[in-house]
């Protein structure tokens, strides 16, 4: 049976009605006749107090209770809702029965009552999500990854589960992780050459970068699909924004172009900013009064603003006038970098802005090529303080140029001969994007690292847990 949780019993008028509360202690404080102990369950930031009355008198098994109870014990308490004389809570818990389900001696529970750094909170993952930063980074998580498919499905988008092993490189850069069944150690002593006819699935396989060219075959079926799973990238990136395995959306649909893309892109971002505002307003004041100040007042800004629109030349033509401002000086043809993002959302449009047609060099092979034969209909959204938030285009419908282009990177055609298909076989225009959930959160909680906004993150030397 589900009893209330502390963030419904917080909502209930203070009538003395009978209240469990169940969850794990964060503070005792022994007056001696007036104990108060703070109880947590996850389901919201705050706590609750309950309030032990030792001259209203508690029974052998309480009392005994209370010595031994300790921050981090799991505890079940039975009292009355009452009205709560301290700031800062309407009711809390006139406490009569305590009973200690699980105890954490203080001596050991690493999580006492002080402020401990994210680097050691890294170290001890199974513990961190009872603190409060992690847990309103999860209740967060949680929240958005529901309004994601809020969004699509009230747009008309069918949840498609694209494979994690997959034999196409779909980014075309090669950091993949490798998926075999064969004796690699085996092999390399016997100095004999790999042989992947012979592996599991009799070709070289691995963990996929993304599910979009599989997205685009139901999108050319079903018009309006999204994805949402794990994807994985192999590169040798120690940074705050890299991880080697992330959640990553990616809508896809058909009969749609370049502007049809943007409109899409910002439609979302604003529809998840405005749930985030609404609905974890309480964790969201956490981070914005103990991990940035600031992240309110500037999702609130992006969701009233209309995103700027601006061409990859016109935006590199701008950074130019400022190029001593950089540690990276831009030109023609560079990838922008986070600092070029930055500048242009928050100097230069003072705003969320979407750059489009890139440079086709610096861009993957699957976008369409516009008629000056230098760029590509790739659309970037920035906002301000993250920069890239959201990397998408317009495909490539024409089968002759997708295939030419396959050819000049290097790729084999005979690999992709299913997703040349689609152009061989009632192609449409279509266009898509792709958003790192991790990136997302990031940006919404205002935490510095992306390795403290997924339960367990995964890089390079680290696959702890």
């Amino acid at each position: 049976m589900l009893y209330p949780q502390i963030k419904e019993i917080l909502k209930f008028p203070a009538d003395s009605r009978d209240v469990t509360v169940r969850g794990w202690v964060r503070t005792k404080r022994d007056l001696k006749n007036l104990v108060f102990v703070e109880v947590n369950d996850g389901s919201c930031f705050s706590s609750i107090q309950c309030t032990f009355d030792r001259e209203a008198g508690l029974d052998s098994d309480t009392e005994q209770s209370l010595g031994e109870l300790s921050t981090g014990s799991s505890v079940e308490i039975r009292g009355k809702l009452v009205t709560s004389p301290a700031s800062g809570q309407a009711v809390e818990i006139a406490s009569a029965q305590l009973r200690i389900i699980g105890i954490a001696p203080a001596e050991s529970y690493p999580l006492q009552k002080k402020r401990h750094s994210f680097e050691f909170l890294r170290e001890i993952g199974h513990l961190r999500a009872r603190t409060n930063t992690f847990g309103a980074v999860a209740r967060v998580r949680s929240r958005m990854a529901f309004a994601i498919h809020e969004f699509f499905q009230q747009n008309g988008f069918q949840y498609v589960h694209t494979p994690i092993i997959t034999a196409s490189d779909a980014e075309g850069a090669g950091a993949m992780f490798q998926v075999t069944t064969l004796d690699l150690d085996g092999i390399a002593k016997s100095g004999k050459p790999v042989d992947y006819s012979k592996d599991f699935f009799g070709k070289q396989s691995f963990l996929t970068v993304s599910g979009q060219l599989e997205g685009e075959t139901y999108a050319t079926a079903l018009s309006r699909i999204y994805t949402f799973g794990p994807t994985f990238r192999a590169e040798n990136s120690n940074t705050t924004r890299h991880l080697a395995e992330f959640w990553m959306i990616e809508p896809e649909f058909a009969f749609a172009e370049l502007e049809d893309n943007m409109e899409l892109a910002e439609n979302f971002l604003k529809f998840l900013f405005r749930k985030a505002l609404d609905e974890c307003a309480e964790d969201l004041t956490f981070f914005d009064n103990q991990i940035q100040k600031g992240i309110i007042e500037t999702l609130t800004s992006v969701v009233n603003s209309k995103f700027t629109h601006i061409t990859y030349t016109d935006a590199v033509a701008e950074l130019e006038k400022h190029a001593g401002e950089f540690e990276f000086k831009p030109y023609w043809g560079c990838d922008l970098q986070s600092e070029h993002e930055k500048f242009l959302t928050e100097k230069a449009a003072a705003g969320p802005v979407i750059v489009t047609d890139y440079p086709k060099e610096i861009k993957a092979f699957y976008m369409k090529q516009n008629d000056d034969g230098k760029t590509v209909r790739a659309m970037d959204v920035l906002v301000p303080r993250l920069g890239e938030i959201i990397g998408g285009s317009e495909r490539e419908s024409s089968l002759e140029k997708l295939e030419k282009r396959i050819t000049e990177m290097g790729m084999n055609p005979e690999d992709y001969w299913w997703y040349l298909d689609l152009r061989r076989y009632g192609t449409v225009p279509h266009a898509g994007f792709g958003l790192g959930f991790e990136r997302l959160i990031l940006y919404i909680t205002g935490m510095a690292n992306i390795r403290d906004v997924i339960p367990y993150p995964r890089a390079v030397g680290q696959a702890e847990f």
